[in-house]
């Protein structure tokens, strides 16, 4: 599994390209060989970005639910609806659908942000508002998610 981070400003070009950010390549490693998938995220307004071998390990977990229950198969659908296999070009750019590319950015500066072991793909000014809400409690939601962690201390 790969833990990712970092958040990078980057440019998208006419043509719908992004330059993949020196540390993120050099996180990525060996994966920069591989493929990627580009699908639109479940939760927020943005774009997800899968290592090809990360989109195979949440594969695994969607196979095993049973496809004669209406609800999974509806999901499965969702999920996977509009999901792109994309690779780097020579020069490191990843090419953006242009369909996803008009439905997500409305301008060219765009930011990349590790989310573990897959990269967010935002318009510049979504990223901004959804990082600078003040209607969420971070310190409580901190709290509701990490603070009943067991940490190894009775």
């Amino acid at each position: 599994m790969i833990n990712l981070i970092g958040t990078y400003e980057c440019k998208i070009d006419i043509k719908s390209r992004i330059m993949l950010p020196v540390n993120l390549k050099k996180q990525l490693g060996d994966h920069t060989n591989e493929s990627f998938i580009v699908k639109r995220s479940v939760f927020q307004n943005c774009l997800e970005l899968h290592p090809f071998s990360e989109w195979k390990l949440t594969m695994e977990k969607i196979n095993k639910l049973n496809k004669f229950v209406k609800k999974n198969n509806d999901f499965i659908r969702r999920y996977n609806a509009g999901v792109r296999i994309i690779e780097l070009d020579n020069s490191g750019r990843l090419l953006i659908p242009k369909e996803l590319s008009k439905q997500y950015f409305s301008s060219n500066e765009l930011v990349l942000t590790s989310a573990i072991n897959i990269i967010e793909i935002w318009d510049k000014s979504r990223y901004e508002k959804v990082i600078n809400d003040t209607e969420l409690d971070f310190a409580e939601l901190s709290e509701s998610v990490m603070g009943n962690q067991s940490n190894g201390v009775s």
